[in-house]
């Protein structure tokens, strides 16, 4: 059996590509390679790029995320016919999470150029809406890295600076007030549990909160996520 017809068989089988024509799958088969990893090895790695795309076809993968005081939290168990790297492919930014397979994984490797053929022109509508739809799985990543790995304080700390901004005189502000429910909510902790970090919070200096609900945040917020 020839390369061709044995990556087009594995292609058939990922979700992913189910709708492609013959012509596609065809085309895809041609250009994509099988690669192999060991049990611990890393197929992606948080904070760098990559210029591929990978399809687990046999073997698990541990998607997993560490934060900047090294702190690991597990995110999710990858199976075969499941994707890595897409968000990066399209955004072209570094990947949020490490992928390491659980035991020995054989993936499909498809390299941007030839998955850039099967998106949509980047100055379209349909590639800009999938550009947001990767700020928001980032985002939620986030959240879900921070609700693993953070304790209150790092939460809401984290919470505040995303909705802070830099006005004209540099002060790093936030305009608007913040229902303390809302950002309860947001952190996944009690009201009571962040009216009382935000208390302590604006004790220590880390934030100035006027009578408006609008605040002020100091640049040494940042310690605490």
């Amino acid at each position: 059996m020839s390369i061709l017809a044995t990556n087009l068989e594995l292609i058939r089988r990922v979700p992913l590509f189910s709708t492609l024509t013959v012509r596609q799958a065809e085309a895809l088969a041609q250009a994509a390679v099988k690669c192999r990893f060991k049990r611990g090895q890393a197929i992606v790695e948080q904070g760098k790029k990559s210029d591929s795309l990978a399809i687990i076809l046999t073997g698990r993968a541990r998607v997993m995320t560490t934060d900047t005081r090294g702190r690991e939290a597990i995110l999710a168990t990858m199976e075969p016919g499941d994707y890595i790297g897409e968000m990066s492919l399209i955004d072209n930014e570094p990947h949020s999470a490490t992928v390491r397979a659980l035991v020995r994984t054989d993936v499909l490797i498809l390299g941007r150029s030839e998955f850039a053929r099967f998106l949509p022109d980047n100055s379209s509508v349909a590639y800009a809406v999938m550009k947001k739809l990767v700020q928001r799985l980032r985002q939620a990543n986030r959240q879900i890295e921070s609700l693993s790995l953070m304790d209150v304080y790092g939460r809401v700390a984290r919470a505040l600076l995303e909705f802070a901004v830099v006005d004209a005189d540099g002060n790093t502000v936030i305009r608007d007030k913040l229902p303390r429910k809302d950002l309860a909510k947001m952190v996944g902790a009690s009201r009571e549990m962040v009216s009382r970090a935000m208390k302590d919070l604006q004790k220590r200096g880390f934030i100035v909160t006027h009578p408006d609900g609008s605040m002020i945040v100091k640049d040494r917020l940042t310690s605490l996520e």
